[in-house]
């Protein structure tokens, strides 16, 4: 399974983004698999962000962008994460991840088998 994440680039603090991660590549596509965000942060470890189950939709965040960040999904292949309110603080390369989990989804790098290149996101005025 090959991820594919995009949407990031450049936007004033207070501003919005949308991220899309899809998936192509034999395996079965991205509507079977638990999806997550994480983001790295120069000079920073990878962080955590958001994740979906597979089934019933059931969604988690980190704590500082509860309220903030909107993690979504389509059946048609198609996981987002929608950004609002963006700072400075929220400027990093933003990793799309997945792997099984019907039911659940975890916070854990190691958890993930397959992962997306990465978008960059800058928050600056």
């Amino acid at each position: 399974v090959q991820l594919q994440a995009s949407g990031g680039g450049l936007v004033q603090p207070g501003g919005s983004l949308r991220l899309s991660c899809t998936s192509s590549g034999s395996g079965h596509p991205l509507t079977y698999y638990a999806a997550a965000w994480f983001r790295q942060a120069p000079g920073k470890e990878r962080e955590w962000v958001s994740c979906i189950t597979e089934k019933d939709t059931i969604t988690r965040y980190v704590e500082h962008v509860k309220g903030r960040f909107t993690i979504s999904r389509t059946n048609n292949n198609l996981v987002y994460l929608q950004m609002e309110s963006l700072q400075p603080e929220d400027s990093a390369v933003y990793y799309c991840a997945a792997d099984y989990g019907e039911y659940s989804c975890s916070n854990r790098a190691t958890d993930y088998r397959y992962w997306g290149q990465g978008t960059l996101v800058t928050v600056s005025s």
